[in-house]
């Protein structure tokens, strides 16, 4: 019965998203250099989880070159997690993964607010957060936490030229953030393009009502279009479990047992799909990685390095 009711709310959620009204255009957030870089070249950190997640998520940062290229004392940092549904990891963020990561952007002298809004079935979001415990989390942190849809005055319209989207609905919260950290899970996605890493999960942030309506056309490209409103700073990627069929919430379980770390949108989303392709499973992700929209989409606008141009790291 539970299941039903909270499905039934779902369903009500999802058809009464409406599209913010007289909210502000702003431009795209201007485009900072990768500090992570080899030879010139973006870095992807893969990392051995053995067991120690702080370890893991400390080696990658290491490989990678020290924290503080990116964080600055004093800097607001939006940190978004993926709590799409109540799904437990790697269906959503590892809660331990996301106390590691929060305390090394405290530990570097920065502010911390978690940004998150659930998929439509599932909100709403604040629901999702407290099944996973969030709550509890951020006040022993002492850090915000902010389930978009509860701030019906917290949106701007940003200004995009993409090729299939003129304008993105998303939360004023992140788009004055100082920096970016996303954490992205490592798994397959049945409806939304095969794959959900690093680009996809900028589709949290856009405004319920506008999200709905990607989903009637060219999704996987929209989907890497909302970049053009901004880019992460880092990305740390739990891979230590991963779906390599079906998702986002449910799918075929491998255990990778892997932690990635990068600033390069695709250069990390490629190499994950990389890992997924070694196991044997019933996906759409194509042989190769590069042909998937969403990549090609982020490559036409710049939004990462090309193939053969980023150093995988271990």
């Amino acid at each position: 019965m539970t299941v039903l009711f909270d499905r039934v709310v779902g369903v009500y959620h999802f058809l009464g998203d409406r599209i913010p009204r007289g909210i502000p255009c702003v431009e795209p957030k201007p485009r900072r250099n990768n500090p992570w870089l080899r030879n010139n070249q973006p870095v992807v950190a893969k990392v051995k989880a053995q067991g120690d997640i702080r370890l893991a998520i400390n080696q990658a940062m290491a490989l990678m070159g020290n924290l503080q290229l990116t964080i600055s004392r004093g800097d607001r940092v939006f940190v978004k997690p993926n709590f799409n549904s109540p799904d437990l990891f790697p269906a959503a963020t590892d809660l331990a993964f996301l106390q590691v990561v929060i305390e090394l952007i405290l530990e570097a002298g920065a502010e911390v607010t978690i940004g998150e809004s659930s998929g439509a079935v599932w909100r709403p979001t604040r629901k999702v957060f407290n099944q996973h415990g969030v709550p509890e989390l951020a006040r022993k942190l002492g850090v915000e936490l902010i389930a978009f849809e509860d701030r019906p005055n917290d949106w701007v319209q940003i200004r995009i030229n993409g090729d299939h989207l003129s304008k993105v609905i998303m939360p004023r919260s992140a788009y004055e953030a100082d920096k970016m950290v996303y954490l992205p899970c490592m798994k397959t996605h049945s409806l939304g393009g095969a794959f959900s890493g690093a680009i996809k999960l900028a589709f949290g942030f856009v405004a319920p009502g506008q999200r709905r309506n990607f989903h009637l056309s060219h999704l996987q490209e929209k989907v890497a279009e909302i970049s053009l409103c901004w880019q992460p700073d880092l990305i740390v990627m739990d891979g230590r479990k991963a779906f390599v069929s079906g998702g986002p919430n449910k799918g075929q379980l491998v255990e990778p047992r892997l932690v990635l770390a990068s600033g390069d949108l695709i250069a990390i989303d490629v190499e994950a799909m990389r890992v997924l392709l070694e196991y044997r499973a019933s996906n759409r992700i194509p042989a190769n990685p590069w042909e998937l929209s969403q990549i090609t989409t982020a490559l036409k606008h710049g939004l990462g390095a090309g193939e053969g141009k980023y150093i995988v790291v271990e």
